[in-house]
Order: structure tokens, then C-alpha cells, then sequence
């Protein structure tokens, strides 16, 4: 049978196809399509907001006290265009699409999902919730812990999903193959190396060779960097004033204040265990101000501690156990537990120009890519762009622990 002329419709959606398949990652967060740039399109720098949950204190009594309902989000910013050029001739457009999508648009979309996959998982330097302990293997404990992190924020039970480093599924496939599990299950971890999703409570297990490999800062966990001003910090600060201490601190630091404690989500109790936070710019170590996330609430619906930092309390750089300080310039391999609401991913439709040999735009789950290509007259070849526009977000950074072992 001959061989059919492929669309420009035709080869955009199996290069989405393909590109959606690739993303690991991203295919387990929330994806976000605005299709308000779907006729004027969209250009670098435009934005979106993405709407929080309501926040509200419980009244004791009988007495009425009435609270506003205050309207919450998040600024998504479409700051990314990347993308694949390629030459193909018409020639090609003649092969059969199985044949084209095997020569040029798989590697073609290969190499954008990773470069893409390598940008959204920097997103771990905003989540303040881990389980790390440096140079350890990583363990069934490990995962338990991770998963605890999660539902004490109050995560949804469903899509949850445990992303690894090649070193730590190793570790954990290791760690699981003496115990008893059905069969199905033991047969997956022989087959395919890794451990089989629904497991530990997590609906997706898997395991990535693009997750980072976090380098902290040269202080050296020991707090030596003292709070500067107790008393005056102010409700929803992201900020504090510190002195003494040498070290450089690097943003995806977590650290710990004395005394300072996380609070249930919904009563406010106090759990007794530190809260953490993670620096959010890089610091010089004679430093005045340490920049992080969260924002810091001691009363009000927004409260996540039990108190204010006391003035000279200390700003520890901690494993999780909250006792074991991090040494100075530590690496640490990244995995990450997280509920798909923790993170956005967004992308908005590019212009289609006018004018040009071949061009088309198509969306599948919130991702939308635009193929144009052109006929260069001057050396006689039909150079080609495959782009996306996208932005991405730490949203709900709470609904996500790191995992920072080997």
C-alpha cells in the first residue's frame, strides 16, 4: 500500500503523543491548560492564577465570631519556551507514520521531555517537608516516614506518588525483596527492577535518572546563625534578620528554629515536632537576612507554629530526624514524595504564523505543543521548530516531602 502524506495535524499530535508518554514526572502533577491565548497566543512572561484553599479558625462558645472569607492563590508565570529544530524533507513526509515517528520525532521529543522533566523537578527546593538522611540507603522506613509526612499535612490519600533516583529504587527493590508480597507483585519487582505501584501507600512508584543532587550551603547545620530580632517578627513574614555565623547558605536548604514547632493544619495543636523551612535565595554567610518559605503564622487560620522565634534562637540545618546536623557543603541525592496537587505545571498555546510551508498546534492533558516549518530558499531545506510554552510551581509545597539519601 502506498505511503500517505503525512499532516501537519497528523505528525503534531503524535509528537504530543510521544512527548506526553516521556513525561514521567510531570505526567503525575497537575497540569494546567489556559486556552485564553488560544487565538491571540501566547508569549513569555504571561501568567496565571491558581486558587488555594480556604483557610478559617474554629469558634469556642456560643458566642457568634464571624471571619472573612479571604480568596487565596498563586501566580503560575509562563516563563519557558523550549524546543526541538530539526530538517526534515517532504521526501519523509511520504514514510509511513510508524517509520517518521521512529527517526525523527522520538528522539526529537526525547531529549525536549528531559530537558523539560530536568526543569520542573528544581522545584524540590521549595518543599520544607523531608525525610533526609545523608549517605544512608534509602528504606523501607524511609518510605513509611515519606508517606506519614504527607497525610499528617493532610493530603488526599489518592494520587500519591513516589518518585526515586535510580541509587534509591536500588535501595529500596533491595530492601523489599525478603519480605512477603503477592505474587503479581514480586514478579514486577524481578521482571522490571523496581517496586510495583499501589505499595506503601503511594498509587505510583517510580524511579527517574534525572533527579537533582542537592549541594547545601557551606554553614554547617550547627546553628551558629542566631535570630536578630525576636519579638518584632511580624505575622506571614518570609524573612528574618540573623547575626553571627559564617557559612553561605544555598537556596533548598531546610532548616530548623529552636523551639519553633509545626501545628496540625486544622486544630492548631502543637505536635512537638520542629517545623521546617527552606531557604529561598542564596545566602553569603555575613549575611543579615535569611529568606524562606513558608511564610511564618503563629495564630489565625494560616498558623503552622506554636510560636514566634525567640530572639538568639538558633537556625539549625538538620536531617530529619530534627537532631543530626547536616555537614557543611553536603550532597545528597533528591527523590520526592508528593500528592499530584502539590506541584502545577502549565503551558498556553503558541502563535500560529501565517505564511509559512507547514504548521499546527494540538493539546493532550493540559500540554500543548506547536510544530512550524518553513521552506529556506537559500540553501534549499525545510527547517522545522517543535515548541512549548510552559511555567511551573510549587503550589502546595506541603502536600510534598523530599527524600534526600544516597
Amino acid at each position: 500500500m502506498a505511503n500517505t502524506i503525512l499532516t501537519p495535524t497528523a505528525v503534531t499530535r503524535e509528537a504530543l503523543r510521544i512527548l506526553h508518554q516521556k513525561l514521567n514526572f510531570i505526567g503525575t502533577i497537575n497540569r494546567q491548560y489556559d486556552d485564553s491565548y488560544a487565538i491571540s497566543g501566547a508569549k513569555i512572561g504571561d501568567s496565571l492564577k491558581i486558587r488555594l484553599p480556604n483557610q478559617y479558625t474554629v469558634r469556642s462558645g456560643a458566642t457568634l465570631s464571624v471571619q472573612d472569607t479571604t480568596e487565596t492563590s498563586v501566580t503560575l508565570q509562563v516563563a519557558t519556551q523550549k524546543g526541538v529544530d530539526v530538517n526534515f524533507t517532504s521526501a519523509e513526509l511520504t514514510m509511513d507514520m510508524d517509520d517518521f515517528s521512529d527517526r525523527v520525532l522520538s528522539p526529537a521529543m526525547s531529549v525536549l521531555a528531559a530537558n523539560i522533566e530536568s526543569d520542573a523537578l528544581s522545584m524540590y527546593k521549595n518543599v520544607w517537608n523531608s525525610v533526609i538522611d545523608v549517605g544512608a540507603s534509602f528504606s523501607i522506613a524511609d518510605v513509611l516516614n515519606a508517606n506519614k509526612v504527607l497525610t499528617d499535612n493532610l493530603a488526599p490519600s489518592d494520587n500519591r506518588t513516589l518518585n526515586m533516583s535510580t541509587q534509591q529504587n536500588v535501595d529500596l527493590v533491595t530492601a523489599t525483596s525478603g519480605l512477603f508480597n503477592d505474587q503479581s507483585k514480586v514478579a514486577k519487582n524481578y521482571r522490571e527492577g523496581r517496586v510495583a505501584s499501589n505499595s506503601f501507600g503511594f498509587q505510583n512508584i517510580m524511579e527517574s535518572t534525572l533527579m537533582p543532587t542537592h549541594t547545601t550551603g557551606s554553614d554547617d547545620g550547627t546553628g551558629d546563625h542566631l535570630v536578630d530580632d525576636g519579638g518584632t517578627i511580624a505575622e506571614g513574614s518570609t524573612s528574618i534578620a540573623v547575626d553571627t555565623g559564617a557559612g553561605t547558605w544555598l537556596a533548598g536548604d531546610i532548616f530548623y528554629f529552636d523551639s519553633v514547632y509545626a501545628v496540625h493544619p486544622e486544630t492548631k495543636a502543637s505536635t512537638g515536632v520542629l517545623q521546617p523551612f527552606v531557604c529561598t535565595n542564596d545566602e553569603a554567610g555575613a549575611t543579615v537576612l535569611i529568606e524562606f518559605t513558608p511564610a511564618i503564622y503563629s495564630s489565625g487560620a494560616k498558623q503552622n507554629v506554636s510560636a514566634m522565634p525567640a530572639d538568639d534562637a538558633k537556625l539549625n540545618k538538620l536531617e530529619s530526624d530534627r537532631s543530626t546536623a547536616i555537614a557543611a557543603s553536603a550532597d545528597y541525592g533528591i527523590g520526592m514524595a508528593y500528592h499530584k496537587d502539590a506541584f502545577a505545571f502549565a503551558t498556553a498555546d503558541l502563535l500560529k504564523p501565517n505564511g509559512v510551508d507547514f504548521c499546527a498546534r494540538q493539546v493532550m492533558d493540559g500540554l500543548s505543543l506547536r510544530i512550524v516549518r518553513d521552506y529556506d530558499i537559500s540553501n534549499d531545506k525545510f527547517p522545522c521548530r517543535v515548541d512549548l510554552l510552559y511555567g511551573y510551581k510549587a503550589i502546595r509545597p506541603e502536600l510534598a516531602c523530599r527524600i534526600g539519601m544516597n
